[in-house]
């Protein structure tokens, strides 16, 4: 159904960290991000992950990010990133992240590091707001996409994410979503600035259409987030409420991660030694 699927230069991959090929490059310039606080979110239960789609509010009008704001006289604010792997002088807008975990500890991520997964995987996903108009626009071209990928642990509750967690129960079934308006600075979701070592290289979108030219960036150091707020997250449903399911199925949302593809030519490269 998805041809791209069948591509190349598809992910997630292993990462070989013996094998990642240092760039220094990738700090000339930096990766630097913009983010700022979000004052309304969506999260959403899409019956395969768990989205939480940012959105901004304007002159009276409400404006998701994936909307161009080009020709108003108040654009609508931006979370950006840009420099380190990313296309020179280009700005990437954040729209949404999603969430892929597992059912028990041992698995969850969609990248794995020296053949080790962790419980979770959280995506940033943002598109080249300088050379389209869209998220839509920008999937598959030239320096379209980039995603950034943290590894999620299992440890001390993430404050920053407690917000959403807390939020899941309303959301635990498919096509069920909620707004939540307690402000938002999406920077809580990244690594101390000392620590911002990542791998970076090019593949694709890990859900359909999977489409490639996607730029990803994986930060070395995982987040933790607590058991409990782990658990809120298996409590999610693949099925609307009282929808009834097929044989041996149990409806929980859990293992939503693509296998890792084959890196074939593709070269791993670290912004650090």
């Amino acid at each position: 159904m998805f041809p791209d699927a069948n591509g190349d230069c598809q992910s997630p991959i292993n990462i070989n960290s013996r094998e990642a090929a240092f760039d220094d490059s990738l700090n000339h310039p930096p990766l630097v991000t913009n983010y700022i606080v979000c004052r309304e979110c969506d999260v959403i239960n899409n019956g395969h992950a768990v989205q939480i789609i940012f959105k901004h509010k304007t002159a009276g009008f409400e404006n998701p990010l994936n909307f161009s704001c080009e020709g108003r006289a108040e654009p609508s604010p931006k979370s950006i990133i840009s420099g380190g792997a990313l296309a020179k002088d280009c700005e990437f807008q954040l729209a949404e992240c999603q969430f892929h975990w597992g059912r028990e500890d041992e698995r969850g991520s969609e990248h794995t590091v020296n053949f080790k997964a962790f419980p979770m995987e959280l995506h940033l996903i943002h598109w080249n707001s300088s050379r389209y108009s869209s998220l839509e626009e920008a999937m598959g071209k030239p320096d379209g996409i980039a995603v950034v990928a943290l590894f999620i642990q299992v440890g001390r509750e993430h404050e920053g994410l407690r917000i959403f967690t807390e939020h899941l129960e309303a959301v635990q079934y498919k096509g069920r979503s909620v707004t939540v308006t307690t402000p938002f600075n999406p920077n809580c979701l990244l690594p101390d600035p000392v620590l911002r070592d990542f791998w970076a290289y090019t593949g694709s979108l890990t859900t359909p259409p999977c489409c490639e030219n996607v730029t990803w960036i994986l930060f070395r150091y995982p987040l933790t987030i607590s058991h409990s707020q782990m658990e809120e997250f298996r409590r999610m449903r693949t099925h609307h409420k009282g929808e009834s399911l097929s044989h041996g199925e149990d409806g929980i949302l859990a293992d939503n991660f693509r296998p890792t593809q084959p890196l074939n030519d593709r070269v791993i490269r670290a912004s650090f030694l």
